[in-house]
């Protein structure tokens, strides 16, 4: 069996909406939104959509939050085929929903479904998807500052079998949890720590894919990141071990004393929408960017020389978040006292003024989910 691909065309789905009887009331939600933390709490209901090869897409649902029941047999549980994705709703001032960049969100969950061998949901599917669950849940989309409604589509092989092959069956979910402020005493740099033991994936492997193996496989080296006092591990590329790759969660952009903006290149990075949209906004402000190999020498001898002024790290949770020094077993890159550079928390400041409707969006990049 090949990987399937979505259809062209794709047929409108028509959602059977349950609702649940035991939603928590107004009060107890509105505890919760106070201080949600992150992934802490998740809303009422959620949506799935199966998946046949016989069947294609079909029987799209609503319904109340819950345990989901698998076979010990399921396909996922032993060969680990599932992919996921990760956005966020965000409540404007005159209370609508919206949400950012939804359809390359969409995008990148085919390619990911198509390493693991997995079936390509349509984007249409996948936008309303998201609308399906606002529709019902819009209520858990806080409106207080620097927050939001986390969104989390994942889809996941269900079919009962042992052996290597692409599964026959297929769920797609989506869950919702809200997010607070992700730094809560304001945005200040943090330490990150350079992993020179382990790879986060190497080449022709499954780095490009938003899967959850390449996060599991870097849980050991992020708590020896703790251990060192960091927030985030730095992984190098698996062949030389010497040109930057990722973080853990997030991707890493390098600022020289010119206005250039440099962030690693390699076919085993996941691509990062927020990453390409900072991108975007620094180009447009007439920033010279670079997407290339970049060696650990170059950000050390960079920053040695003051010609690297500022790097920063970005992504779907924390958005930008500028790394005030790099730990490596024997040496320290940057200083964690220097306070944040000011190209980065400009251009934090505008992509989220962006999401929260409090700038033009030029680029046409938000998408109203409660309309």
């Amino acid at each position: 069996m090949t990987a399937p691909t979505a259809t062209a065309a794709p047929a409108a789905l028509d959602f059977a909406v349950t609702r649940n009887l035991a939603a928590r009331g107004r009060g107890e939600r509105e505890e919760i939104l106070a201080n949600p933390g992150f992934g802490n709490y998740f809303t009422d209901h959620m949506v799935d959509i199966c998946w046949s090869a016989k069947g294609g897409w079909h029987r799209p649902r609503v319904s109340p939050y819950g345990p989901i029941q698998l076979e010990p047999s399921a396909a996922v549980l032993h060969y680990a085929q599932e992919v996921f994705e990760g956005l966020k709703a965000y409540r404007h001032e005159d209370g609508s929903i919206w949400t950012f960049r939804p359809e390359a969100n969409a995008a990148r969950m085919q390619r990911s479904a198509h390493r693991l061998a997995l079936p390509q949901l349509p984007v249409e599917y996948f936008l309303e998807s998201l609308r399906q669950l606002i529709a019902v849940d819009g209520d858990w989309v806080p409106d207080a500052a620097e927050t939001s409604l986390y969104l989390r589509p994942f889809m996941f092989a269900k079919e009962a079998f042992l052996g290597v092959r692409p599964a026959n069956k297929v769920a797609y979910y989506v869950i919702a949890s809200p997010a607070g402020a992700y730094f809560t005493g304001g945005v200040s740099p943090v330490s990150i720590w350079l992993s020179d033991h382990y790879s986060r994936a190497g080449k022709g492997g499954t780095g490009a894919a938003k899967t959850g193996g390449n996060y599991a496989s870097s849980l050991l080296p992020q708590s020896e990141a703790y251990e060192h006092g960091c927030a985030q591990v730095l992984f190098l590329d698996a062949t030389e071990g010497k040109y930057l790759e990722e973080l853990g969660g997030m991707n890493v952009v390098l600022v020289y004393k010119d206005g250039t903006l440099v962030t690693p290149q390699s076919d085993s990075i996941l691509e990062g929408i927020t990453l390409n949209s900072v991108l975007q906004l620094a180009r447009d402000r007439g920033h010279k960017v670079e997407e290339r190999r970049v060696t650990i020498d170059e950000w050390r001898v960079g920053y040695e020389s003051g010609d690297i002024t500022e790097v920063f790290a970005c992504g779907t949770a924390a958005m930008i978040t500028p790394i005030g020094e790099l730990k490596a077993e024997g040496f320290t890159i940057g200083d964690i006292t220097a306070p944040a550079g000011e190209l980065t928390m400009s251009l934090r400041d505008e992509l989220t003024d962006i999401q929260y409707g409090r700038r033009a969006d030029r680029h046409g990049w938000m998408t109203r989910l409660d309309a």
